[in-house]
């Protein structure tokens, strides 16, 4: 308790999260970068048709990673919003600062390849279906945090509203994930989860797993990336990164 405890406050210093978490990003990319390479050459190349929707499953190894991993990143800034608010953490707005251009990114991938597998399953692009209705509402929050952070110049308060705005976002979460149960939708009821029996063969399930920790590794790396860029940016008056790059040019 005392060693998580003293974790705790060293994760309020962006000294120390700079110098911890270099192996971090880069264990995190050789891993995602193994595990989207064998994910992709397992879905698209070796695992099977569907029954019924034939070839264009395999869109699914993108879909539902886009998908998971989105709302994760979501999720992410919420609970960075609430450190924000009650420790009044830096590190936790430097968090959301980094989770916004990831998790738009994904979140457009997920409208656009869902979009993509909808034509030839349901015959159309876009439907007014409460999954991807809701998935929309998440771009759209994503958009809109990203917006208030580039309208308010004071760091503290633009901090605060973009945490608040976090935090009131995440009952989208759960609406996107329970649509298909509460409402009569076009989207099936989820397949694969990564905490129960999955409904699909192991030779669609586990390349399809690959490709959801891959993606998982993928923002671990790109978000931890962007943090310590943030810190850098922030910093970047303080003696510990003004003697950082001072060794580094005289080496």
């Amino acid at each position: 308790m005392g060693a998580l405890k003293e974790f705790w406050h060293k994760l309020g210093s962006p000294r120390w999260f700079f110098q911890i978490s270099s192996g971090w990003v880069t264990g995190f990319g050789w891993a995602a970068g193994l595990l989207i390479a064998t994910g992709v050459v397992w879905g698209l190349g070796f695992a099977p048709e569907d029954y019924q929707q034939g070839n264009s499953v395999r869109i699914m190894y993108v879909h539902v990673p886009a998908a998971m991993v989105s709302q994760s990143v979501y999720m992410g800034m919420g609970v960075a919003g609430l450190v924000l608010f009650v420790w009044k953490m830096k590190l936790a707005d430097v968090a959301i600062a980094a989770c916004l251009p990831f998790g738009m990114v994904l979140t457009a991938l997920a409208l656009f390849s869902g979009g993509v597998w909808g034509k030839p399953t349901w015959g159309t692009w876009w439907d007014w279906d409460a999954r991807t209705v809701s998935t929309l509402v998440l771009l759209f929050l994503f958009i809109g945090i990203y917006a208030l952070r580039e309208a308010i110049e004071d760091e503290e308060i633009r901090g605060r509203a973009s945490a608040l705005v976090a935090m009131v976002g995440t009952i989208n979460i759960p609406i996107i994930k329970y649509s298909v149960e509460w409402w009569n939708t076009l989207h099936q009821s989820a397949s694969f989860t990564l905490t129960e029996k999955p409904a699909m063969p192991p030779e669609m399930y586990l390349p399809l797993l690959v490709m959801v920790l891959g993606m998982y590794c993928f923002a671990g790396h790109n978000i931890l990336s962007r943090m310590r860029l943030e810190v850098l940016r922030r910093e970047r008056r303080t003696q510990w990164v003004r003697t950082m790059f001072t060794e580094d040019n005289a080496v």
